[in-house]
């Protein structure tokens, strides 16, 4: 049987990896191994940053919400808010009331004032 040295396999896919790891900076985009390993850094991080972002956002809906509610000049906090709305069953979930505090102040209020 014929040798087959495969060289048009190994160089499309060092080509490949080279290509994702353009931008690298130093030997990350110039070398191999060091690009690979790059690479494989590079997909952890942005998988667990997708999750994080999610918790990012819940934060800062939880800021926005609180911050309204302290310029309203109510003793209400953003917890005894979200308490009362459960309580009496109002349907708005955070995401909706944040950007109700932001674009919509006086629908925000109308809320505020019928759960409390």
């Amino acid at each position: 049987m014929a040798r087959v040295k495969g060289g048009k396999t190994s160089n499309k896919r060092r080509k490949n990896i080279l290509a994702q790891a353009k931008g690298y900076r130093f030997g990350r985009s110039t070398k191999t191994r060091m690009a690979k390993e790059a690479i494989f850094h590079a997909g952890k991080y942005a998988f667990a940053h997708r999750r994080d972002k999610k918790n990012d956002m819940r934060r800062l809906w939880t800021v926005r919400i609180n911050g309204a509610l302290d310029t309203m000049g109510n003793a209400v906090s953003y917890s005894r808010l979200i308490d009362a709305m459960n309580k009496k069953g109002v349907l708005v979930n955070r995401k909706m009331l944040s950007e109700l505090a932001a674009k919509s102040p006086r629908t925000f209020e109308a809320i505020v004032k019928k759960v409390s």
